[in-house]
């Protein structure tokens, strides 16, 4: 029952984390635009892929979790 306990936790936490980071994705100008995100605009066309914010989240993520872990 304690590894249920922790691992909540940690998923509880994770959630605080992404909901802060999308409460302040409009206020932190950089986020989301990043260099290596891709944002092709066309006439009537718009390709918007975020490929270094996507990296910067998995790392952010993975540093949580295994901090967590180590516990």
């Amino acid at each position: 029952m304690n590894d249920i306990g922790k691992t909540l936790i940690g998923i509880g936490i994770a959630l605080i984390v992404l909901g802060a980071l999308f409460s302040l994705g409009g206020k932190l100008p950089w986020f989301g635009r990043l260099p290596g995100d891709i944002d092709i605009k066309r006439e009537h066309f718009r390709f918007y892929f975020p490929v270094a914010t996507c990296l910067f989240i998995s790392v952010v993520l993975t540093l949580l979790f295994w901090l967590l872990r180590k516990r």
